[in-house]
């Protein structure tokens, strides 16, 4: 919990200024100050109706402003909880916002309960609801619910659903917004509940519903495995994970949101509201190793259904395999940040690596308990094919670069991971299949990769073949089990990574003017994810101390409710769509290993 001044510079907030509540089909951003600023309906990865994050003037928001000029913020997610507690702090007194999206087996069903609470005091607070449907591209038309309380809230070209905002107050319709000054006095209640009038009634008792949505998450809460140190931010970070996983489907989101600069005011601003089978893949690893199997299971079924046929690098959340990219011209940008995409034109890229962090998954449900059916096993042996046939094929990586293809060291030691862990789950399941030929392919890889993207000049494994810069995804060797800890070839890679790529506790992913080229200008910002590698390894080595005060730092770069976007800027900035899951995956990963190491 922390303390804010109730300030925009230059109109927009810092990233690291959101709370996230969702329903397992969508989510939204509550900023410090009470706004919801980003929301898409009905699901992850529909337009939204607010995106004031993405342009202040025509995003489209849900506000609540305390006019008191002192006015502090304070924000903080109840325990075990995706409920979030927003207070305003000034010399009138205290008030206090609560938020929460009700969990619900239908994507209709979508409902944010909001309650303005008077604490202590009196508050003059004025409210405004300013829907824009579209991505920002259409105002919304309003009127007042007939022979009912609360307003109706239309997209006019009827591409989105109408809203229902359910509360007990009257408000004036303005220039295509809900407007409204109240007094909040001490001990005053005013319930909004700002749902889909197609879906389920719930204009209900506000309490029951708030205990039924606290009651989902904290019994959610009570099934993680884990005890170690940290257990707040491991669980934040579990719980965060599960809010970006659809229940419907079973596949996750890299991000809730899209358009999030890397580098303020540059053109990395892309979409990840989709399911990387990679990201997907570790968020599943993160999960199996905190005991929730279900999770994974479901996950499970969904590649089973639409993907083991024939896998590409990402989806959907329902399956769907085309993505188009395309740019939001009308929209400002976070502080100017230009192009917001939407889409994912990577989405048909070629990426090795992704074989083998699906079946390294696979392996670890298996270990876990999980089914392998024969026509599940057949489809995995597909996938083994498909790497012996094709693993030194050039790619476009880990990092996705958008230009030229290389063969890049980690798919190469994915390829590896891949023949490997389809070797052990039959070796544990009895389950037929060519194990010569397979042992042969995976030995002929290993071989390669030690010999042939070692750099005797630099003392390093490299980026890819035949370069001459180092990538922090080296540091996943040993993660993977390619590698000893105590390899020396790899160690001195690690020492390499740490002269090239750190800056104190924060790594950068390569130096983007000597590795492989994404086709764009500008630099970024370091990985949080790379960091928590960093963590892990230091942790394997043997440097528990370090890999201790090194994990703690990071988790200084954490907003005020312990979320993470995916960069850390120069100036220990959020940079990137937030919350992320890969920041959040690896923080698991890294204190999983040193609470290991500590035994």
């Amino acid at each position: 919990m922390s303390e804010h001044n109730f300030a925009y510079p230059d109109r927009y907030l810092p990233i690291a200024e959101y709370g996230i509540i969702g329903n397992l089909h969508t989510t939204a951003l509550v900023s410090v100050t009470g706004s919801i600023d980003f929301l898409c309906l009905p699901r992850f990865d529909s337009p939204t109706v607010f995106a004031r994050i993405l342009d202040a003037d025509i995003g489209g928001f849900f506000s609540f402003e305390c006019v008191a000029e002192d006015t502090q913020h304070k924000q903080l997610y109840l325990p075990g909880t995706n409920i979030l507690i927003t207070r305003f702090l000034s010399e009138d007194g205290i008030a206090e916002l609560t938020d929460f999206m009700p969990i619900v087996s239908e994507e209709r069903d979508f409902a944010i309960f909001r309650r303005l609470k008077g604490v202590y005091g009196q508050h003059t607070v004025r409210i405004k609801i300013a829907p824009r449907y579209s991505y920002g591209k259409t105002d919304c038309r309003i009127e007042k619910k007939p022979n009912g309380r609360g307003y109706l809230l239309h997209d006019p070209n009827g591409e989105q659903p109408t809203m229902h905002l359910i509360c007990n107050m009257e408000m004036d319709i303005q220039d295509s917004a809900l407007t409204a000054t109240i007094d909040l006095s001490q001990g005053d209640d005013i319930d909004f509940i700002l749902t889909l009038d197609e879906g389920k009634n719930f204009d209900l008792d506000w309490m029951e519903c708030f205990t039924e949505c606290r009651r989902y998450w904290t019994e959610w809460s009570a099934k993680c495995k884990y005890n170690g140190f940290w257990k707040e931010a491991v669980m934040r970070s579990a719980l965060t994970l599960k809010l970006l996983t659809s229940a419907r489907y079973g596949s996750t989101i890299a991000a809730a949101t899209f358009g999030l600069p890397e580098k303020m005011g540059g053109s990395r601003n892309w979409d990840y509201r989709f399911t990387w089978v990679r990201d997907a893949a570790f968020t599943m690893y993160a999960f199996l190793r905190l005991g929730y199997t279900k999770e994974a299971e479901q996950f499970m079924d969904w590649i089973r259904d639409k993907c083991m046929a024939h896998l590409q690098l990402m989806y959907a959340i329902d399956g769907e395999t085309e993505l188009h990219e395309m740019e939001l011209d009308h929209l400002e940008g976070y502080r100017g940040s230009k192009p917001v995409r939407i889409g994912n034109g990577a989405h048909d890229q070629t990426q090795m690596d992704i074989y083998g962090e699906l079946i390294d998954t696979i392996y670890l449900y298996n270990k876990a308990g999980g089914s392998i059916t024969h026509d599940f096993w057949q489809s995995i042996r597909g996938i083994v094919d498909f790497v012996i046939e094709n693993w030194k094929k050039e790619d476009h990586g880990i990092w996705e670069v958008r230009s030229e293809k290389q063969r890049f060291l980690h798919s190469a030691v994915c390829c590896w991971v891949a023949i490997d862990r389809a070797m052990k789950i039959a070796e544990d399941r009895s389950l037929p299949c060519p194990m010569g030929e397979w042992r042969k392919v995976r030995d002929t890889i290993y071989e390669d990769i030690y010999h042939n993207f070692w750099n005797e000049d630099i003392q390093a494994y490299v980026q890819y073949k035949g370069s001459d810069t180092v990538d922090a995804s080296a540091l996943l060797m040993p993660l993977l089990r390619f590698v000893s800890s105590q390899e020396p070839r790899w160690l001195s890679t690690f020492k390499a990574i740490e002269e090239k790529l750190s800056a104190d506790v924060l790594i950068f992913r390569y130096k983007l003017e000597q590795g492989a080229t994404d086709g764009l200008e500008g630099d970024e910002g370091a990985f949080a994810i790379c960091s928590f590698w960093y963590v892990e390894c230091l942790a394997r080595i043997g440097e528990l101390d370090k890999a201790t005060v090194v994990f703690e730092k990071m988790l200084g770069y954490a907003n005020h409710l312990g979320l993470m976007s995916e960069e850390i800027g120069i100036h220990g900035e959020q940079l990137g769509n937030f919350p992320q899951a890969f920041s959040h995956l690896s923080l698991i990963s890294a204190a999983f290993q040193i609470n290991k190491k500590r035994k």
